[in-house]
């Protein structure tokens, strides 16, 4: 008798999980409420300077971080991710080598130009396998622009 042919069992890694996990939750409403808060730092930033997305509040038993731009949680729009238990980054599709993203789930931008503008979404897959999401926004100007915001707030 002959054993069945097929593919011999492979081990999800923890990553390829979450991504796929992404990749469902993708079709989804996303939860409306969150346990964390995101905060832009500096609020208003100028072309090639750098800006974090600063996360406060994280609790629980995490699993890992995923970064998006723009509202929602697509596996197309990925910048980041990283991995808790293995401590380990990994980029996305829309990563450009400018972003470094920090254990606590925090993102910095480097050098940003106006492309940066815009939402972005973090998603936080619990070991419980529920997740959180939240937005946090950066906001940048050219040098011309923020002179203006400057003069602005003088009258």
């Amino acid at each position: 008798m002959q054993s069945p042919s097929g593919p011999a069992h492979r081990g999800c890694v923890p990553w390829q999980a979450l991504l796929l996990a992404v990749s469902i939750l993708g079709f989804w409403n996303l939860p409306a409420t969150v346990q964390f808060t995101i905060e832009s730092v500096p609020n208003n930033v100028t072309e090639g300077k750098d800006v974090l997305l600063l996360v406060h509040n994280l609790t629980g038993n995490i699993l890992g971080y995923m970064w998006f731009k723009g509202n929602g949680a697509r596996p197309h729009k990925q910048i980041k991710f990283y991995d808790v238990d293995t401590k380990a980054f990994s980029t996305g599709p829309l990563a450009t080598g400018r972003e470094t993203m920090y254990p606590n789930g925090s993102l910095l931008f480097q050098n940003v130009t106006t492309e940066y503008a815009g939402n972005y979404t973090l998603l936080v897959l619990k070991r419980s396998l529920i997740y959180e999401v939240g937005t946090g926004q950066v906001h940048v100007y050219t040098p011309l622009q923020q002179d203006l915001v400057q003069c602005l707030r003088c009258f």
